[in-house]
């Protein structure tokens, strides 16, 4: 028998304001139309005034535990993907363990932006693996609607605001591919494309800046490593597409969806699609599509599932489990 880290319950949370694309018509040379027709999105959810990324992740922690049965007593440890923390410091994910009410463990932030989950879910599996917690709420929770520049049309019209939380406990298994549980991993970086997706400006700048991105450069690049490290991942679990069920992709883009599940020659009856109703959700995009790919029946014990990202950097990479 071996240690393997098996998702035990998960949970996700929007806020409240529903924006759908029309809402934009009267400030920019935009339509419902050319929004839908790019990017497959038709709505996304921003957070109201006040309400900050740790209050998202931590509603969709509570959603996590009470699917998983449990309380924040049993909870070892928090990883919190983000780009957009409340604070400079400290890390949100401490904000979450305060409101929790969990006076134990440790908890601390991961930033890779859009693939901010995959890194902390495999981070989380090393904890588990190790020994060193039993587990782990791992929540991937945004509000990009802070750092949009609202006169670019390019941009602002992609990203939305919400927090996708799972619960990861350490079990045991047999060491084969049925294993419930994540079966392989595979991250990646490459500094020299950061102009192609970043914000221009930060804390050591002296600037609060906002998002910048080349669409045709990130589209280019998504198609190909998303296929890439999908198949690499599988690879190392002794899978192949063939095995796959789902695929759990990072919500940026219809078209980047559709065009790496053809790379990967799977058909899209086999991709959990959830852009159209939240748009670009960077970090908490995979936590709630898996939610909501649960709570639609969509998603069911023994199930295996890719998970895959890309997001500034360029950081991506992906993650086989089995449900």
């Amino acid at each position: 028998m071996i240690r393997r880290a098996v998702v035990r319950g998960i949970g996700h949370y929007l806020p409240e304001r529903v924006v759908p694309n029309s809402d934009f018509e009267a400030t920019l040379d935009t339509s419902d139309e050319w929004i839908r027709a790019r990017t497959g999105i038709e709505r996304r959810h921003f957070a109201a005034e006040g309400q900050t990324t740790s209050d998202l992740g931590t509603r969709a922690a509570r959603a996590a535990l009470d699917d998983a049965g449990l309380n924040p007593d049993d909870i070892d440890a928090i990883i919190l993907a983000t780009s957009t923390p409340d604070l400079t410091f400290p890390a949100a994910a401490t904000m979450v363990q305060e409101a929790l009410g969990m006076q134990h463990g440790f908890a601390y932030d991961v930033q890779a932006v859009c693939a901010g989950f995959v890194y902390a879910l495999t981070n989380a599996q090393a904890m588990i693996l190790s020994g060193q917690a039993d587990r782990i709420l791992v929540i991937g929770s945004e509000t990009f609607s802070r750092i949009m520049d609202w006169s670019d049309r390019s941009t602002c019209v992609l990203f939305g605001d919400g927090a996708g939380a799972l619960v990861l406990e350490a079990a045991e298994g047999a060491g084969t591919t049925e294993d419930r549980g994540i079966l392989a991993a595979d991250l990646n970086s490459d500094g020299r494309h950061r102009e192609i997706l970043y914000v221009d400006g930060g804390v050591s700048t002296n600037s609060t800046g906002h998002l910048r991105m080349q669409g045709k450069e990130v589209f280019r690049h998504a198609v190909e490593k998303l296929a890439q490290t999908a198949h690499r991942a599988l690879d190392r679990a002794g899978l192949g597409p063939e095995d796959v069920d789902w695929i759990v992709p990072h919500q940026a883009n219809l078209r980047i969806i559709k065009a790496t599940a053809q790379r990967m020659g799977l058909p899209m009856e086999k991709v959990v699609v959830t852009v159209q109703d939240h748009g670009n959700t960077s970090a908490a995009s995979i936590p709630l599509a898996l939610s909501v790919g649960k709570s639609r029946g969509q998603i069911k014990p023994g199930d295996l599932v890719v998970t895959e990202a890309i997001g500034g950097g360029l950081a991506w990479g992906s993650v086989v489990l089995r449900w």
